[in-house]
C-alpha cells in the first residue's frame, strides 16, 4: 500500500475515533432518573485507589453530578485511607469528590476490627455496619456495582 492509501486510511479511522459518542441507554440519565453507581475500596494500594477515585471523576464528569447518585463504599484495609492523617493528595481529592454529593461510606466493622475511631476520619462521612452489606444493599436499590 503506498504511503497516501496509508495516511488517507490512518485520518479515516482517527476521524471516526474522535467522531465517536456513547449513545445514552434509555432512559437517558436525568435528574430525576440519575445513574445510580456504587464503587468500593478495600485496599489501602495508591495506584488502586486512585485508579477508583479517578474512574469515579470520570463518570460524574461524563454523565454530569446532577445526574448521578454515586456511592464510594470503602471496607476492610481501605477505611485507613478516610483518616484525617491519611496521604494528603488523595484526601484532598475524596473530599473534592464529596462536594459533587458523592456519599462515602465507611464500614464500621472494619474501623472496630482495625481499630479506628469515627473522630479520626475526615468530616461528611456516612457510615454502614458491615461495607460488603452497604454494596448488597445498594444493588438492590438499582445501584451498579463496579468493582475496579
Amino acid at each position: 500500500m503506498n504511503m497516501f492509501k496509508k495516511l488517507c486510511l490512518f485520518c479515516i479511522c482517527f476521524h471516526s475515533l474522535l467522531m465517536a459518542e456513547t449513545e445514552f441507554a434509555t432512559p437517558k440519565p436525568a435528574i430525576d432518573n440519575p445513574r445510580k453507581i456504587v464503587f468500593s475500596i478495600d485496599t489501602i494500594d495508591d495506584k488502586e485507589v486512585n485508579h477508583v477515585i479517578s474512574t469515579v471523576n470520570n463518570v460524574i464528569k461524563f454523565y454530569r453530578p446532577e445526574n448521578t447518585e454515586v456511592v464510594v463504599v470503602v471496607y476492610s484495609q481501605g477505611v485507613k485511607i478516610l483518616r484525617k492523617d491519611s496521604d494528603a493528595n488523595t484526601k484532598k481529592r475524596i473530599e473534592a469528590l464529596m462536594t459533587y454529593d458523592i456519599e462515602f461510606v465507611a464500614c464500621e466493622n472494619s474501623l472496630r476490627t482495625l481499630g479506628i475511631k469515627k473522630k479520626e476520619l475526615i468530616e461528611d462521612l456516612s457510615y454502614g455496619t458491615a461495607g460488603i452489606v452497604e454494596i448488597i444493599e445498594r444493588k438492590l436499590q438499582g445501584f451498579i456495582y463496579i468493582k475496579l
